[in-house]
């Protein structure tokens, strides 16, 4: 499945609210991501974005149940877990998944998930988007968020296709 993501027209989204959460560990890989998830947002024609850092990629959940519940239709968050010596990986990445997963389900409201989890930095750089890479899941968890508000906006009959 890596590098396959299949190739989705943006929707027209403009006045929408979205927001950008992102880990300040491994920041050269995560400014990366960021700047994927920024170009999706664009396309889409959402110009009210806001960036938020936090320590860590645990902090994620919580962060995308604040910027949800103060007014974003949307959030992405992203991150990356780097694979060590200890089970605190697993920890960490169930934590992240079930957390945000959680959020988006009781707010009603799409989160993309770029929250990389990865056995070493050479992983991680090849899904960054950026020099070098063959991936580029910030943009990609963007568009997933998008598509969803998109449903969302199209069920609620705020959206004409």
């Amino acid at each position: 499945m890596s590098g396959n993501s299949p190739r989705i027209k943006t929707s027209d989204l403009s006045g929408a609210r979205a927001a950008i959460i992102s880990a300040r560990w491994h920041s050269e890989i995560c400014d990366q991501l960021i700047l994927g998830a920024k170009r999706a947002i664009t396309e889409a024609k959402i110009s009210d974005v806001s960036v938020h850092e936090v320590p860590g990629s645990f902090e994620l959940p919580l962060a995308a149940q604040y910027v949800l519940e103060n007014g974003a239709d949307m959030a992405v968050v992203l991150g990356v877990v780097l694979k060590g010596e200890t089970p605190h990986f697993d920890y960490v990445c169930k934590g992240v998944t079930d957390g945000i997963m959680q959020v988006s389900l009781e707010l009603g409201k799409p989160i993309g998930f770029g929250v990389l989890t990865v056995e070493n930095i050479e992983q991680a750089i090849a899904r960054s988007g950026g020099p070098g890479s063959k991936e580029d899941k910030g943009y990609d968890s963007a568009i997933a968020a998008l598509e969803l508000l998109r449903l969302q906006r199209q069920l609620d009959g705020r959206f004409v296709p």
